[in-house]
C-alpha cells in the first residue's frame, strides 16, 4: 500500500493539544471568531480551538445560538435523508471498537449475493429512499470491480416508481486506479473515517500489521481519491476513542488540509459516537458526554461553513431531535445495519449481524413526520450531483449563498414525491401542509410559478424527477 505523491502527515499531535492548553479565551476573541464565521469564512485550527478551550455558559451559548443561525443561512431548514446499505462485512482488520473485527467469533459473516442485494433496494424503494450509503468491510474481495459492481446493480434496480439516484460508499482507501473505477460506476461521495486522528490511539485501537493500522495510507485516502477524480469525498471521527476537543481539531485540520491542496474541503463530517457492539467489551470503551457532543456539532458548523454535517441514527431519536438545531444538514433514517437488514421479518436488532447497535430505529415515514412537524423541510435531492455541481462547481454555488436557490425547489419536489408514493395519511398531511407554507415563505420569487407547476405535475400527472 502506497500513499499519493507528495502525501504528507498533517496532524501534528504536540501541536493540536498544545492548542487546546492555557487559559480560556475573552469574550472578545470568541466574538471575533464567531463574527468570522458567521461570515461564511471557514475557521483555522487555532480559531477552532479558541471555541474549545471556552467554558463560560453565555460565551457557550453565544456558540450554539450562532451554529443556529449559519445553519439557517447556509441551509435553510432543509434536511437530507438517506439510508446505509451493508453490502459485505467480512474484514481483515481487528479493531478493538468494532463488532465485524476479524477476531469476534460471534460475527455472523456474510455478503449479499446479486439477487439479494436487489431485494435490499427494493424494500429500501419501497419505503421512499432515493439516496444511499453502501458500507464493506477492508478484505481483498471488496476491491474496486467488485464495489463497483454493486452500484451499477443498485442504480439498475426499478420497483414501481422507486429509483436511486445517488450511491455513496464507505469502504476501505483505494489506490487511484481503484478510485477511478468506482467512480466511473457513478458514485457521489466516497466515505473514509480515520477514527482517531491522535497517533497513539490510532496505534492502540488497530492492529499492528493489518490494513487498517496504516495511519499514514489512511490519512492520505481521501487525497488519492481527489487525485482520481472524485469531486465529493467525506470525513469522520468515531468520538469516544480520544480526548473530543482533538478530534475536532483534527477533522478541521485535514478539511484546511484538503481545501489548501485540492481546492475544495470535505463535502461531508460526519461524528459518529462508539456504540456497544457484538463482542466488544464495554470496560475498554471511551465515552463522550451529551453536553460535549452538543458542543462538537456546533463548533464544526462554524468550523466548516459549507461542508455537510450528518448525524447517524447510533444516536437516540430524542436526542437527535434536539441536535438537528445545531447545524446537521444530514441524517439516516429507517436503517437496518445488519447484513440484509431490510428484508428481516423481525424489527429487533441482531446485535451478531450488526457492526454496533442502533439508537433510533424507526420508520423512515416516522422520521419523516417528526421532520416536518417541527418545520423542517426534508430532502431527498441529488440534483447538484447529476448537474455537475460538486466539488468545486459545489463551492461556487454554495459560497455566495445561491445554494438556496436550488436546494428549496428540489427539496420540494422529492418531498412532493414521496408524499404521493410513500407518505403514511398523516405525514402527507402535515407534508402537504409544509408545502404550502414553504411556497409562501418564498413569496413573490421569480420562480415561483415554475415550481408550483412541477409539484402539480407530480401531483397529478405523474412525473417525477423534475430538477432545478
Amino acid at each position: 500500500m502506497k500513499t499519493s505523491p507528495g502525501a504528507v502527515d498533517f496532524i501534528d499531535d504536540a501541536y493540536l493539544s498544545s492548542l487546546l492548553e492555557g487559559p480560556a479565551p475573552d469574550r472578545e476573541t470568541v466574538q471575533d471568531v464567531i463574527a468570522k464565521s458567521l461570515e461564511k469564512e471557514p475557521l483555522t485550527v487555532e480559531e477552532t480551538a479558541a471555541l474549545l478551550r471556552t467554558e463560560d455558559p453565555g460565551l457557550l451559548e453565544m456558540i450554539f445560538g450562532a451554529a443556529r443561525t449559519l445553519k439557517e443561512t447556509v441551509y435553510g431548514n432543509r434536511i437530507v435523508l438517506f439510508a446505509p446499505l451493508y453490502v459485505g462485512n467480512d474484514c481483515v482488520n481487528d479493531c478493538v471498537y468494532c463488532g465485524f473485527r476479524r477476531s469476534n467469533p460471534l460475527a455472523v459473516r456474510r455478503t449479499l449475493t446479486p439477487d439479494e442485494l436487489r431485494d435490499q433496494v427494493e424494500r429500501l424503494e419501497d419505503a421512499g429512499h432515493k439516496r444511499l450509503i453502501l458500507v464493506f468491510g477492508e478484505h481483498p474481495k471488496y476491491d474496486a470491480e467488485f464495489i463497483a459492481e454493486q452500484v451499477r446493480t443498485v442504480y439498475g434496480v426499478r420497483k414501481g416508481r422507486g429509483e436511486i439516484r445517488r450511491v455513496n460508499i464507505n469502504a476501505a482507501p483505494m489506490d487511484v486506479e481503484g478510485y477511478r473505477t468506482i467512480k466511473a460506476a457513478g458514485i457521489g461521495t466516497y466515505q473514509i473515517f480515520q477514527e482517531t486522528y491522535h497517533h497513539g490511539t490510532y496505534r492502540r485501537v488497530h492492529a499492528r500489521g493489518s490494513r487498517k493500522g496504516d495511519y499514514a495510507y489512511r490519512l492520505d485516502g481521501l487525497s488519492r481519491a481527489l487525485e482520481a477524480g472524485c469531486d465529493d469525498v467525506g470525513i469522520g471521527v468515531l468520538f469516544g476513542l480520544h480526548d473530543w476537543r482533538f478530534e475536532v481539531l483534527g477533522l478541521v485540520a485535514h478539511a484546511v488540509y484538503l481545501r489548501g491542496r485540492y481546492g475544495v474541503g470535505p463535502h461531508t463530517i460526519s461524528f459518529p459516537r462508539l456504540r456497544p457492539a457484538s463482542g466488544v467489551e464495554p470496560a475498554g470503551m471511551g465515552s463522550i458526554a451529551d453536553d460535549d457532543f452538543r458542543r462538537v456539532i456546533a463548533t464544526l458548523r462554524l468550523a466548516v461553513p459549507y461542508t455537510g454535517l450528518i448525524l447517524t441514527a447510533r444516536e437516540p431519536a430524542r436526542l437527535r431531535r434536539e441536535l438537528l438545531a445545531l447545524g446537521v444538514s444530514q441524517i439516516d433514517a429507517g436503517s437496518r445495519i445488519e447484513i440484509g437488514g431490510y428484508t428481516y421479518r423481525d424489527a429487533r436488532q441482531v446485535r451478531d449481524r450488526e457492526q454496533f447497535e442502533l439508537g433510533d430505529t424507526r420508520s423512515l415515514d416516522a422520521v419523516m413526520r417528526e421532520l416536518i412537524e417541527d418545520g423542517y423541510l426534508p430532502s431527498f435531492c441529488t440534483a447538484c450531483y447529476r448537474l455537475g455541481r460538486t466539488g468545486e462547481h459545489f463551492m461556487e454555488f454554495a459560497v455566495p449563498g445561491f445554494i438556496k436557490r436550488y436546494c428549496t425547489p428540489n427539496a420540494l419536489m422529492t418531498l412532493q414525491e414521496y408524499l404521493a408514493d410513500y407518505a403514511s395519511p398523516g405525514t402527507r398531511a402535515a407534508g402537504e401542509a409544509l408545502i404550502r407554507a414553504e411556497l409562501e415563505r418564498l413569496g413573490p420569487a421569480a420562480d415561483r410559478d415554475e415550481i408550483e407547476n412541477r409539484l402539480a405535475r407530480i401531483r397529478a400527472a405523474g412525473e417525477r424527477d423534475l430538477i432545478f
